[in-house]
């Protein structure tokens, strides 16, 4: 009833492109889209020009790409690939537009690293500047909000000043307008090492940075996922989008993918913290929308979502999702990007890292139920028949004149005709009932409860119902032709029990089509399932068979039948397929009067 995604990869296309820088001296914009590096960096609508690693905009794409692990290479055949990081990438991309990346190659070496966490929320590394006499610079990218906490000072084009209240107030404002446009935010400082500190003493590094600029990254959702996810609410499921974004990005893009509705506001991961027990598990049944949020949260999020009756299934793809995948009722590890732990804590796959499949699994998962149910619907009714047709046959033997020498009962079916009913009706046209298209509402329907029986009281009473008609319809089409019945017949015991026999495999048959849906006519969508037409006639000829060819009369004991009575068999079974589509007709007429006044 909930799915809990994440958003980069799952819900968008995670094609990260750098699109705009912001510095304390204006804005630059960034052309181009994708990894190829084609495009320019523009201020103020003039190319920004490849010159010495001062500037500030230059500063901050060559920092974030010192900042980080990935790799951009050109194939054999000149396409561009990433390997590593998407968003790591999206700074080599836009440095190599400016021409610069040869140059910052040659001017820094690496030394050391802190690596991101979800909880530090940014990355650094340690580089020497062999064109500043091999100086040390620990060089920070990561969280706009969070890197600022880390700094006193702002570069504002070749000077270094205080980073007061004010400077705060305003590189905040910058930050909050690249999030409104639903693009993410990571933010580059630096500095360089004093004489006397040691590089390697890691936890004293990222601090009294220098803040020079925060970058919006545009990551495009997925056409298919807001398709999905009108769908998903179509179904009766809610979809949860849980991100490590700047909490307006994440507003913006789940409004944008129809997650929530405009101007609602993601609740962050220190807001969270905040909540007691009972205002978490508030919070977590009105909210859709998590930013800034880490592993331990979503674990969290998922025992308060499973607490309030529902059931979840919970995307991740790093080592810290392993504790949510496994708490949840669904675990759904990314195929491309999740790591081993993952894929073994989850219980699904998701071989795409595509929200959209997610949601068509659900709809193959209830396709899937539902052809069982119909399965199960069939095979109950039918052999219900069977099994109340002998018992009434043998009880009511006296009245429906099954009465032999010396007053023997004579059962309504021999043996034989009992196992050719069931190879016939109960192989070919129940699997294909196994392959019947799913219905058009299979999307429309409320997600079933956890404790949901397959086989419910509403099934159980609708087999006893068809069975009871079947065995009435049979047993009555004995009865007319059988002497000193309630019907005064004329034909002989062979006739009557043939009569009684086609009439049984007959409704069989006729339930097959009736049985596809416990509320929707037979008639609707009557030639969707090839399959089920072919087995029925099959079954059909071989009942023709049985009765009409000589040596099979002696085999199961049937007389061959005339067309009148042919007629008067399928007629009576028919009868079957009226009193279900009756039963249809009165079930939908309740549920509309039960309806809620405007609902459909």
């Amino acid at each position: 009833s909930v799915i809990a995604s994440d958003k980069t990869g799952t819900l968008t296309r995670a094609e990260m492109t750098i699109v705009q820088v912001m510095t304390a001296s204006g804005g630059s914009h960034v052309t181009g889209v994708g990894y190829a590096p084609e495009g320019q960096v523009e201020q103020e609508g003039t190319e920004l020009a490849a010159g010495p690693l001062r500037d500030e905009t230059i500063v901050v794409l060559s920092g974030g790409s010192l900042a980080g692990d990935a790799e951009l290479r050109q194939g054999a055949g000149g396409e561009w690939e990433i390997h590593g990081d998407p968003t790591e990438a999206a700074f080599l991309v836009a440095e190599r537009k400016l021409g610069i990346t040869e140059r910052r190659e040659q001017r820094f070496e690496r030394m050391g690293e802190i690596p991101f966490t979800s909880e530090r929320k940014m990355m650094s590394t340690i580089e020497i500047d062999h064109e500043h006499g091999d100086e040390v610079v620990v060089i920070t990218k990561g969280a706009p909000d969070v890197l600022l906490e880390r700094c006193n000072r702002v570069r504002v084009g070749m000077d270094l000043v205080d980073l007061d209240d004010g400077w705060r107030a305003r590189l905040l404002a910058d930050v909050d307008t690249l999030s409104d446009a639903a693009l993410r935010t990571l933010a580059v400082a630096y500095r360089p090492l004093g004489a006397g500190e040691d590089p390697q003493v890691t936890q004293s590094l990222e601090r009294d940075l220098v803040f020079v600029g925060t970058v919006g990254i545009i990551d495009p959702p997925r056409e298919e996922a807001a398709v999905a996810i009108r769908e998903a609410h179509r179904a009766g499921i809610r979809v949860i989008m849980i991100t490590g974004d700047h909490p307006r990005t994440a507003a913006r893009i789940a409004a944008d993918l129809g997650i929530v509705e405009a101007g609602d506001a993601a609740l962050t991961g220190s807001e969270l913290d905040a909540l007691d027990d009972a205002g978490f598990a508030e919070a977590v049944r009105k909210t859709s929308v998590y930013a800034r949020v880490s592993p331990a949260h979503k674990l969290r999020i998922v025992d308060a979502l499973q607490a309030d009756g529902n059931i979840v299934a919970m995307t991740g793809d790093g080592v810290n999702d392993a504790p949510a995948l496994k708490a949840a009722d669904i675990g759904v590890a990314m195929g491309l990007t999740g790591t081993e732990v993952t894929k073994e804590a989850a219980k699904m796959i998701l071989a795409d890292d595509n929200f959209a499949t997610i949601v068509q699994a659900v709809r193959e998962g209830r396709a899937i139920l539902d052809n069982i149910r119909k399965f199960l619907r069939y095979l109950l009714a039918s052999n219900m028949g069977e099994v109340l047709t002998v018992f009434f046959g043998v009880v009511g033997a006296g009245v429906i004149g099954l009465k032999g020498a010396g007053d023997v009962v004579v059962l309504p079916l021999l043996a034989t005709q009992l196992l050719w009913i069931n190879l016939i009706t109960d192989s070919g046209p129940a699997l294909a009932m196994g392959v019947d298209p799913a219905a058009d509402d299979l999307m429309a329907r409320k997600p079933r409860h956890m404790g949901e029986r397959v086989i419910d009281a509403r099934m159980w009473a609708g087999v006893v119902q068809i069975g009871l008609v079947i065995a009435v319809l049979t047993l009555l089409t004995i009865d007319i032709y059988l002497p000193g019945g309630l019907v005064e017949g004329s034909n002989d015991l062979a006739t009557a029990r043939t009569a009684g026999f086609t009439v049984l495999v007959f409704t069989s048959l006729f339930t097959c089509f009736s049985a596809r849906s416990d509320t929707t006519s037979a008639f609707t969508h009557l030639f969707v399932n090839p399959w089920l037409w072919g087995a029925v006639a099959l079954s059909a000829l071989l009942q023709v068979a049985v009765v009409n060819l000589g040596f099979l009369n002696l085999a199961f004991g049937t007389a061959p039948l005339t067309l009148e009575q042919w007629l008067l068999c399928l007629g009576m079974a028919s009868g079957v397929l009226w009193y279900s589509e009756l039963r249809k007709l009165v079930s939908r007429a309740w549920s509309r009067r039960d309806a809620p006044a405007g609902s459909v």
